[in-house]
């Protein structure tokens, strides 16, 4: 039989910082052998395993007190709280007894437990547990991770990991509103930090299951998907949709208002999703598994309002079939799927429809492999709406330059034009490796854009104007001058300078004598070298 942990459970937690910084120091305890991946699918079950009880305890709280009011005594009480419609009904998934957070808690701390369960690890009660989840609701099937029993899992700070969370308070944690829903979503934010965490560990690998909430904010915020039906073709952990779910409600709208469609090739990544868009009340349709967008798109007949997506780069190695009736607008070369990518995208596109995708700057300006026909065709069909060149470092995990191109099958009064915007000034370092936009930077993207097409929005500006330096709205006559090339920079020109009041003769006067001043201060400094040498020498 495994050790147990300490009886004595560790104090919670005061800010969600610590609360993060905690979970993520005890997570990281249970590195040891395994590999990143299979690290990360431990951690992330646990936290969705938590969010999927805490749910359940509350819906069955919320029951009981309506029965009670209703007047129905504890007999009838204790029969009529176990109808799952009940629960399913409201969104929230059926919890079997023996995958209950208070049953597993329990046996972390090694307390008050039937002898059965005694003789079992935490690692085998928590895989019972997945299985049973899975069990009783078909739409998990094949979802949960059921890895916590295996020899290189440390049972002892697994049960560490699970009693911390069972003390975190999360309940406590919120701003304004229902106790429950404070909870959930701060479960949420949990998940998304560890995504964020993993991410940055796991470097290149990261950046195939997580784009920089910052970047997905960009789209988000300009496109504004709050109805419909929202696609994403590489969806990786489902970060396009959460956002999307975040800026409806920002906005007091539901999460109903949005259909989510999505498909990802890689099983791991795919089952991230699920849970992540459970743990968001989101029930998404990501397909019934895993799957290759380009071989077999799982989503045939979907029409969609809204498409943001961030493909991985420059790909050369893809299924690509000339043939395909989705290369409209050309057939993409065989060692890049980049145009693959953005004509799939457009022929998603419901009328009226709009998109975002993140993109490696290549894409703007590449002739090989009859990139620059097809980027001309596409330009010649008034389809692209915005281009937006984003700052360096915006991604741990590579160092190419990217940009977001936006669609629009329907651009309104700004028909026959392109708006280009040049961002690379913005953003600040969030550490030596890595840049972030900040709410500012992202309000000035969207707004400049929403002010452009006409967007009554809270970022909007009051009238649209060019900037030199950051925005320019180009007719298709100008970008076909500039041979279809959709590099912001080629448009927006220098950015003026802000005129001080000072003579330009007296700038030049003063420059003179500074420069004056340091070609003495130069000849000083090589004397006194040439002095330290004749000493040595």
């Amino acid at each position: 039989m495994p050790p147990r942990t300490s009886k004595v459970a560790p104090q919670a937690p005061s800010t969600m910082k610590e609360l993060k910084d905690t979970l993520w120091k005890a997570a990281d305890k249970l590195r040891g052998s395994m590999d990143a991946s299979q690290y990360k699918d431990v951690i992330l079950g646990l936290v969705f395993l938590k969010y999927i009880s805490d749910a359940f305890d509350e819906r069955r709280a919320q029951i009981r007190a309506e029965l009670a009011a209703d007047g129905y005594d504890e007999d009838q009480i204790s029969e009529l709280i176990d109808d799952t419609d009940e629960y399913t009904g409201r969104g929230v998934f059926w919890v079997p007894s023996n995958a209950r957070w208070s049953f597993l808690a329990e046996n972390a701390k090694g307390i008050g437990l039937s002898l059965d369960a005694a003789e079992k690890s935490i690692g085998l009660l928590i895989d019972e547990a997945m299985d049973a989840v899975m069990q009783t609701n078909p739409q998990l099937a094949g979802t949960l991770p059921r890895i916590f029993n295996r020899d290189n899992v440390d049972q002892r700070r697994l049960g560490e990991l699970l009693d911390l969370l069972n003390s975190a308070r999360f309940a406590g944690q919120g701003q304004a509103g229902a106790s429950g829903r404070r909870a959930r979503d701060l479960l949420g934010e949990v998940y998304e930090y560890f995504l964020e965490k993993f991410a940055a560990a796991e470097g290149k690998r990261g950046g195939e299951f997580y784009t920089p909430a910052s970047v997905v904010r960009v789209l988000v915020e300009l496109l504004q998907p709050d109805h419909g039906r929202v696609y994403d073709p590489c969806c990786g952990s489902g970060g396009m949709f959460v956002q999307a779910e975040k800026f409806i409600d920002a906005h007091h709208g539901e999460g109903s208002d949005i259909s989510v469609y999505g498909q990802e090739l890689n099983e791991r990544t795919w089952r991230m999703a699920k849970m992540n868009l459970a743990i968001h009340g989101l029930s998404g349709n990501l397909g019934s598994r895993w799957g290759d967008t380009f071989a077999r798109d799982l989503h045939p007949e979907v029409q969609a309002d809204f498409v943001m997506a961030n493909p991985p780069f420059n790909i050369k190695d893809w299924a690509r079939s000339e043939s395909d009736p989705r290369w409209k607008y050309g057939v993409p070369p065989a060692g890049n799927a980049n145009y693959a990518w953005i004509q799939h995208i457009l022929s998603k596109l419901a009328p009226g429809g709009q998109a975002g995708v993140v993109m490696a700057n290549g894409s703007m300006s590449s002739n090989s492999g009859g990139e620059g026909q097809i980027r001309a065709e596409i330009v010649e069909a008034d389809l692209v709406s915005c281009m937006v060149a984003l700052p360096t470092q915006l991604f741990r995990s590579t160092g190419i330059p990217v940009c977001v191109w936006f669609f629009a099958k329907d651009k309104g009064e700004r028909a026959g034009e392109v708006l280009f915007i040049d961002a690379r000034s913005l953003g600040h370092m969030v550490d030596r490796a890595e840049r972030s936009l900040s709410d500012d930077d992202i309000t000035r993207i969207a707004g400049t854009f929403h002010a452009w097409r006409g967007i009554d929005s809270d970022a909007a500006l009051d009238e649209y104007s060019d900037v030199p330096g950051f925005a320019y709205s180009a007719t298709l006559a100008e970008i076909k001058a500039a041979d279809y090339t959709l590099t912001p920079g080629r448009y927006v020109g220098a950015a003026e300078l802000e005129d001080d009041g000072v003579p330009i003769e007296q700038k030049l006067a003063r420059l003179g004598v500074e420069l004056e001043t340091q070609f003495v201060e130069s000849a000083r400094l090589a004397e006194v070298v040439r002095e330290q040498m004749r000493r040595v020498s």
